[in-house]
């Protein structure tokens, strides 16, 4: 069978790499198909893709000329193109479909982007993968693919390479963090950290434990002979057209090797200011500290509690164009324009506290520094917000008045600390209820109880709790929110600070003086029923009401 293709169409040679992107290439397009008498389609999202497509054609075939199967009407397959140079292509496909196959015009970059998300969407294939596999199937070798690697080209793949593909695309479609492959005395099991809770997703052979790996340490450079050291890598991936970067870490364990895998992807955007979920008092007043000239302003928690992405917002407010602004970082997670960041590396002796004396050289208005994690550092950082430099940075405490502390317990003069110290934003990340799910409730007994203790002034009616559905696990949350405690140095706490006094009578002072604590802002997105109750209370602790 050939495809439905107006007679008045030549059948020119091949040029598989399509028209320019771009609007003008989009009217060429509309233009040709007008002139040839076939359908056009600006628009593909409403179309439904053809699973006889996707499971026939190879997804590079697919964007080499960009052409997309989409269903039609009484069991129709349409073919998208872009160039009429594809009507070969649509002719192949037709003889290999055995039916015919209708075609119309859409602009080439819709219909890649059709591609990756058709492609992308395919469920159950790692699971499928899974299952297919068996402990004769073991590789012989593994390949090393030079170049991006795209996880949606599983065709033709060794089974544990397509295992690994499979595993991380599953991992980037449920915006996963990390993945972990984790050996067991008697199983080997897949997980990935999704909004900060793991959850266990696959179970391969336990005897493919070495070779599934041994393929995602070819992946990262990592030398495969060695099983008895820990080892670094990176790697970047393509979805779509998403890039993603992966930072590799293997650990040799009691019942073999386990592997974590950070996934880090280019394609998320940067949070504003306003969309970290800051109380509106607090980000009137952090915003203010940010247009300060000179002083540190250091924001806390623990790993993974969204200190990097607050940062990157901070930084978006700052008029780049007017201040120089330097970032030192480790790793860089996502580029900012008009600012320049330098890569932190102690194997090439760039240590944060070296990196610093150089930037100080740079003319610096404005300083990011990734961590403090010693004690130069610190005595640096203090000395360059002393000397007329605005600089932020994050340190690991539970709470904004353990910062204080810690600086102080790092070496660093209760007088100095006193006279350079802006602010201390404390954060931690809560998952929100699943809007799909979310189910009103009135509380009572303890949930009320804690309310009440918290804000004894509080209005409570309703909150919500999800109920679990597809969409979020079945755990009732999808997506994160910031809860925040901002300790604003003020001339009652500068005071208190030369005394170098405990963090508890900090946090006293701080309270007294109107801060409310983590605990309380989260207890207030939950009246507000953005989370829950008992998802604030993961995070943050009660006694600090």
């Amino acid at each position: 069978m050939t495809a439905v293709v107006p007679s008045t169409v030549p059948r020119p040679v091949q040029t598989p790499n399509g028209p320019a992107n771009g609007r003008k290439a989009s009217v060429e397009t509309e233009g040709m198909a007008k002139a040839l008498g076939v359908p056009f389609v600006a628009d593909l999202k409403d179309l439904q893709p053809s699973r006889e497509f996707l499971d026939a054609v190879p997804i590079g075939f697919a964007r080499r000329f960009r052409l997309m199967g989409f269903e039609g009407p009484s069991g129709a397959t349409r073919i998208a193109i872009s160039d009429v140079n594809c009507w070969a292509q649509v002719d192949v496909l037709g003889r290999s479909f055995a039916k015919y196959l209708e075609v119309f015009f859409a602009p080439g970059e819709e219909i890649l982007r059709a591609i990756s998300i058709a492609y992308q969407q395919r469920d159950g294939g790692a699971q499928q993968v899974i299952e297919d596999l068996n402990g004769q199937e073991i590789l012989s070798e593994l390949e090393h693919l030079g170049g991006n690697e795209d996880l949606l080209d599983v065709a033709s793949r060794a089974p544990v390479i397509k295992l690994v593909n499979l595993m991380l695309l599953e991992a980037v479609k449920r915006r996963a963090s990390d993945l972990h492959v984790q050996p067991y005395e008697d199983k080997l099991v897949v997980r990935i950290r999704v909004d900060g809770v793991l959850h266990d997703v696959f179970s391969p052979p336990k005897a493919l434990q070495e070779e599934i790996v041994s393929r995602i340490k070819v992946m990262g450079g990592m030398n495969i002979a060695e099983r008895r050291l820990a080892q670094d890598g990176r790697a970047t991936v393509e979805v779509g057209d998403r890039l993603v970067d992966l930072r590799i870490a293997t650990l040799p364990t009691s019942f073999g090797e386990r592997a974590v895998l950070r996934l880090l992807d280019k394609g998320l955007r940067l949070y504003r200011l306003a969309e970290l979920g800051m109380p509106a008092g607090v980000m009137e007043e952090f915003r203010g500290l940010i247009q300060r000239d000179h002083g540190i302003l250091l924001v806390t928690g623990p790993t993974g509690s969204g200190k990097s992405t607050t940062l990157y917002a901070a930084l978006q407010e700052i008029n780049s164009k007017q201040l120089n602004v330097l970032t030192l970082e480790d790793p860089i997670e996502y580029r900012l324009e008009g600012i320049s960041q330098t890569q932190v590396s102690d194997r090439r002796g760039m240590t944060f506290a070296g990196g610093l004396r150089h930037v100080l050289r740079q003319d610096p208005d404005v300083i990011m520094v990734g961590e403090i994690r010693d004690a130069e550092t610190a005595r640096m950082a203090i000395q360059s917000a002393l000397t007329g430099h605005l600089v932020f940075s994050t340190l690991h405490t539970n709470d904004a008045a353990g910062a204080v502390a810690r600086m102080l317990d790092l070496g660093v003069e209760p007088y100095l600390l006193a006279s350079s110290l802006l602010a201390v934003l404390a954060q931690r990340l809560v998952r929100k209820v699943c809007p799909d799910c979310g189910r009103e409730y009135t509380p009572a007994g303890e949930e009320l109880a804690a309310i009440k203790a918290s804000n004894p002034a509080a209005a409570v009616g309703r909150l919500v709790r999800g109920a679990g559905c597809d969409g979020c696990l079945g755990t009732g949350y999808r997506e994160r929110i910031g809860i925040f405690e901002l300790l604003a140095v003020t001339e009652p706490i500068r005071e208190l600070i030369l005394q170098a006094p405990r963090a508890s009578a900090i946090k006293a002072a701080a309270i007294a003086d109107g801060m409310r604590t983590l605990w309380a802002d989260g207890v207030a997105k939950a009246i507000e029923g953005i989370t829950t109750l008992d998802e604030v209370a993961r995070v943050a602790s009660s006694d600090q009401a």
